[in-house]
């Protein structure tokens, strides 16, 4: 028994998002068959996707933040015209001060009301994880939030919906590899209103529904998203030769090609050279999206602009493209995406994400042999790291991300989100803001940005306050044998028996190695 309790805490934590409260029965099944448990997910393709009534198309989200931007900037502008002083010899002469030195502050009041600027994350976002702004500031008092635009709104709704599936999904592996695939191929929501409107659904468009298929097929759907587009700035770049690259004082960009191949296939020292950053970035000149007024398609939908593509053919790691419009790059994609340094690349990130942060060499070469032989098969990937010994045999020594710990004690303790602002908020509080990476190159992944000195104290600071909250009726030993049963450690037991209350005794199980490591 003790046996299948370690290889079950490895399921539930190492693959998935841990045990779930309640009679949900996670951690007998997990160790009743704990390889048939993790790979039970990978054989439910739908049930990757995510399809929330409410939640709306990338082109329809688009259209809706382009016309709020437009309406923003229409009130601006009106407001400004307002506030201007009358021209010389209109009226009454201004009075000394008011030229030009200041505004009439009703105004400006006005003006602020009409075209508010994209609201901040609202106090409870900003909070400790699942605990109440009025917890984190008890002397301040309530004051109603500003209202919502539409861009937070729809953030907030797409964050719900991702949240609520991550608490309620049977093991969490698909879900996992929604997150694992969703970094690597990350935007950022702080970029922008059309980022933080195509958050949520880029993820749902081009990350879910290739989860278990190609990588090639992601691969194409990402770098065609106006998401992706948008927030590596393609739609700004033109082609030096190209009609419009002729007419405007602006040239080629090359942020998406250069990660394209640093960071989303080949890898850095993957055997591509600044000439081919270069290439490819005039192959994708043209890879835009629809603005407002729809002149090429439908407002926010992925288009090719034949007028800012670079013409002729171009050479890519040795090979030539030179094939017309869109499917040029598409051909390059295609080859990169097959290539030896990708499969590396991948095989080595997807073990060090789920095994350790220098994963075994051995099965590293597995996972890369796996891609190649499958042409890029996930699900067959995924299929063979659970089937690998070395998954099961290395030690539970990487910590939670911040998302995978909320997320553990959201299931834990049955916490099922209606309103997001508490995982939001403790998001924020812990350094992974949902969907909004520092940089291309997504959140890390290794114990040092995770396990520092200050990042466990507000793990505890945190895991204080969900106990304060939650603790009354529970038992946390109870809660030890779902976590872990057989699998726990004697010290994480005295640990646990010997707190001098439940509401202490909650908030060390939700530190301790069991429920941190996965």
């Amino acid at each position: 028994m003790a046996r299948d309790s370690q290889a079950a805490l490895v399921a539930l934590n190492r693959f998935g998002f841990g045990a779930r409260g309640g009679a949900s029965g996670d951690f007998l099944n997990a160790a009743s068959d704990p390889r048939g448990f993790v790979k039970a997910e990978l054989g439910r393709s739908n049930g990757v996707l995510l399809e929330v009534p409410g939640l709306q198309s990338t082109p329809a989200l688009g259209k809706a933040v382009f016309d709020y931007q437009f309406e923003i900037q229409q009130a601006r502008d009106a407001a400004a015209k307002s506030a201007a002083p009358p021209a010389a010899g209109e009226g009454t002469s201004p009075r000394p001060e008011a030229k030009g030195q200041r505004r009439n502050p009703s105004l400006n009041g006005i003006a602020m009301e009409m075209a508010p600027k994209e609201p901040q994350a609202r106090p409870a976002e900003n909070s400790g994880a699942m605990a109440s702004a009025e917890t984190m500031q008890p002397n301040v008092p309530k004051l109603s939030p500003p209202p919502l635009n539409i861009i937070q709104k729809t953030f907030r709704a797409e964050a719900l919906a991702r949240l609520q599936r991550a608490v309620i999904t049977d093991g969490g592996f698909a879900e996992r590899l929604v997150v694992f695939w969703s970094n690597h191929f990350c935007i950022s929501a702080s970029k922008g209103g059309p980022a933080r409107m195509w958050a949520g659904s880029f993820e749902r468009e081009a990350i879910r529904p290739h989860v278990l298929g190609r990588f090639g097929d992601m691969l194409r759907a990402v770098e065609q998203h106006p998401a992706m587009l948008f927030f590596l700035d393609n739609q700004q770049s033109l082609g030096p030769d190209s009609r419009a690259g002729k007419n405007r004082n602006r040239g080629l960009n090359e942020n998406l090609a250069r990660e394209i191949l640093e960071l989303h296939t080949l890898g850095v020292g993957g055997g591509y050279s600044q000439d081919d950053v270069t290439a490819l970035a005039n192959i994708i000149t043209g890879w835009t999206y629809a603005g407002r007024l729809g002149r090429l398609g439908a407002p926010g939908s992925f288009v090719f602009n034949a007028n800012a593509h670079q013409p002729g053919a171009q050479r890519v790691m040795g090979k030539i493209y030179d094939a017309p419009g869109v499917a040029q790059g598409e051909a390059v994609l295609a080859d990169i995406a097959r290539h030896p340094s990708t499969a590396k690349f991948i095989a080595a990130k997807f073990a060090r994400h789920f095994v350790a942060d220098d994963p075994p060499p051995a099965l590293v070469a597995r996972l890369a042999d796996v891609f190649t032989r499958t042409d890029g098969d996930l699900k067959a990937l995924a299929v063979a790291l659970v089937d690998s010994d070395e998954a099961w045999k290395a030690p539970l020594s990487k910590m939670r991300s911040p998302y995978e710990f909320l997320i553990a004690a959201g299931r834990l303790l049955v916490q099922i989100p209606n309103d997001p602002g508490r995982y939001l908020g403790g998001l924020n509080v812990l350094g992974q803001p949902l969907w909004s990476p520092a940089g291309p190159n997504g959140f890390p992944d290794g114990n040092a940005a995770w396990a520092s000195p200050e990042g466990m104290k507000l793990r505890l600071d945190i895991s204080a306050q969900i106990a304060s909250r939650l603790a009354e009726g529970i038992d946390p030993r109870d809660l030890l044998e779902l976590v872990a049963a057989d699998a726990a450690s004697p010290e994480t037991r005295r640990t646990i028996e010997r707190a001098e209350s439940r509401q202490q005794a909650l908030a060390l199980l939700l530190m301790s190695p069991e429920f941190q490591r996965r």
